[in-house]
């Protein structure tokens, strides 16, 4: 981590804390020595368990390491009256009933929804005086008709059919999102009837199937081949095929040629907000702002929450039974069940006594895949990038184009793959992918007036560099110069508006936020690490090989994004196994 401006010294550690946060923290911090339920980690899953066991009458406590709640869905103040979504920064995958269950906009959770969402700014040689071409897609499909058409005419008339499949596919892993998976262990091993009372688990599988029709074989290639393969089916330009592909490469150590990569895009259009399909926006106040949102429900109906609280280990009765955690400062609360909110390998090979767990299984939770090419980088600035391909208005208001996810270095699928490449060789890419975000575009509460917030998430670099190397600090800053270098290429003087940043390679992404090789999943993304194998075949509904410990994090399904939906299906599995207990 690196933050280069002056009298920053302070801002370092500070993040947003809300009054009504702050308040109910002094008000109710008394810890006590039992609660129903215990949830390790206040990331948004946790905080979404939380409030959904407190709401059905399970006493529940949330134990925070960081000294703010939020996970990776956090907002922090890291350089002084610049907020900034530190890590997660775009929302629309949460689920839909979550919203609903618990009433996020009365508990203050507001949204600005962004369209057009995508801008791809061209690098072209030769054109003179001519501003160089770019790709701007929104909701409006015959705009984004007549901005494909810049490159293929044939692409144009070929991408409403593209977005209506690609819908249909979303529609159909849907039923997925919000279930347990098929229940394996009981299928195989279980008795009669709990044979018989695990087939209800199929029923999604069957929706599924019904939605797809015809169309089951198709859906199959866009989960398993390289999605190079699958959009070179549809489409010829380059522009276009790239700018698809940046969904599915996007937090996954995987070029656009690496066979699954669809499914990875096919995860980041499944989303939506306020009913709008495939819609992303920027959460009022930063991400912070939504876990305050979930929090403030929790805590609404009892929930209590405490930040500063690191969980040493789970405690096992010797019935080897779940009966509470230890704290780091060695204090005892016991709990008729734990979930846990951190990821598989800080859960299962940390935090659990290994006596209590199968050999088999604790080797294949070591050896999941966790590789991350993130690199995110936040940066302050005094005015908006100015682009060649889309100049500034006079007046230096944000134009419609700000406002996008913009893809720097996607001209073609090439340049990705390349970019691959040199991280599979230990090396930083010599010409990052680029994501960028000005979320300050539509909320102007992030940064002081006339000045912005940047959210860079870049990719690719190793967790572990070539020559024996490591990430200190002028690593670090030799590759945030590198990309500001490619982003002055797009819009010359960007260099020059920096106020400061925070660079955010992946062991600061596992040190600060708990995630395995930076990973933003907890674990990748992959085919075999997916459904019922997440995260390893036959313990992936949310129960563990240990009784009275559930994983309620990313690493279960349906996996990571800001999408709440394991923290809430765990939530209801722990709800019917305490009736039972």
């Amino acid at each position: 981590m690196a933050v280069s401006s002056g009298g920053l010294g302070r801002a370092v550690g500070a993040s947003l804390r809300p009054g009504w946060r702050r308040a109910h923290w002094e008000a109710r911090g008394r810890l006590k020595p039992e609660y129903d339920a215990v949830v390790i980690g206040a990331g948004h899953n946790g905080l979404v368990a939380a409030a959904y066991l407190q709401r059905l009458g399970v006493n529940t406590a949330v134990f925070e390491r960081r000294h703010v709640i939020g996970g990776a869905a956090v907002t922090e103040e890291i350089i002084p009256g610049f907020k900034f979504s530190r890590a997660s920064y775009l929302l629309s995958l949460l689920r839909p009933q979550i919203y609903t269950d618990l009433e996020l906009k009365k508990h203050g959770l507001r949204l600005h929804l962004r369209n057009p969402h995508s801008f791809t700014p061209m690098l072209e040689e030769g054109v003179g005086s001519k501003t160089p071409r770019s790709l701007l897609l929104g909701t409006d499909m015959a705009e984004n008709q007549k901005q494909i058409a810049q490159f293929s005419r044939k692409d144009a008339q070929a991408f409403p059919k593209y977005e209506a499949f690609m819908n249909r596919l979303a529609l159909a892993i849907d039923p997925l999102l919000d279930a347990a998976p098929v229940d394996m262990e009981a299928l195989l091993r279980g008795s009669l009837l709990q044979r018989l009372r695990s087939l209800s688990t199929l029923k999604p599988l069957l929706q599924a199937g019904r939605i797809l029709g015809a169309q089951l074989p198709q859906c199959y290639q866009v989960l398993t081949a390289p999605i190079t393969k699958v959009l070179d089916q549809w489409f010829e330009s380059e522009p276009l095929k790239a700018t698809l592909a940046t969904d599915a490469v996007i937090g996954a150590m995987a070029s656009p040629h690496t066979p699954g990569s669809g499914y990875v895009l096919l995860h980041h259009v499944m989303g939506g907000l306020e009913e709008m399909q495939g819609a992303w926006g920027y959460v009022q106040g930063g991400m912070g702002a939504l876990s305050d949102a979930i929090a403030s429900s929790a805590t609404a109906h009892g929930a209590s929450i405490f930040t500063e609280k690191t969980v040493a280990k789970v405690q096992v009765s010797s019935g080897g039974h779940v009966q509470g955690v230890v704290l780091q400062d060695g204090s005892e609360v016991r709990s008729r069940v734990v979930l846990s909110n951190a990821s598989p390998q800080i859960t299962f090979l940390k935090l659990t006594p290994q006596e209590w767990l199968p050999e088999e299984f604790v080797q294949r939770i070591s050896q999941l895949d966790t590789q991350s090419p993130v690199t995110k980088i936040n940066v302050a600035v005094d005015r908006l990038p100015d682009f060649l391909a889309a100049p500034n208005a006079p007046s230096g208001q944000p134009l419609p184009h700000h406002q996008c996810s913009i893809h720097l270095n996607c001209e073609n699928t090439l340049l990705l793959h390349q970019a691959f490449e040199d991280a599979m060789g230990g090396l930083p890419s010599r010409r990052p992918v680029i994501e960028l975000c000005i979320p300050s575009s539509l909320d102007p509460t992030l940064a002081p007036p006339g000045c912005h917030v940047i959210s860079l998430f870049t990719q690719y670099t190793p967790y572990t560099l070539a020559g024996g190397k490591v990430w200190d600090q002028q690593e670090r800053n030799a590759y945030a110069d590198r990309v500001f270098d490619c982003l002055e290429a797009y819009a010359p003087s960007f260099k020059s508006s920096v106020v400061g940043r925070d660079i955010l390679t992946p062991p600061d992404l596992e040190r600060i936020f708990g995630l395995p090789g930076g990973n933003i999943f907890h674990c990748a993304m992959v085919l075999d690490q997916l459904y019922f194998a997440r995260p390893v075949p036959l313990h992936s509904s949310y129960r563990c090989p240990l009784r009275g410990l559930y994983l309620c994090g990313s690493g279960a399904h349906p996996g990571g994004g800001v999408m709440g939906a394991a923290g809430r299906n765990a939530a209801h599995m722990v709800f019917r196994d305490l009736k039972s207990m």
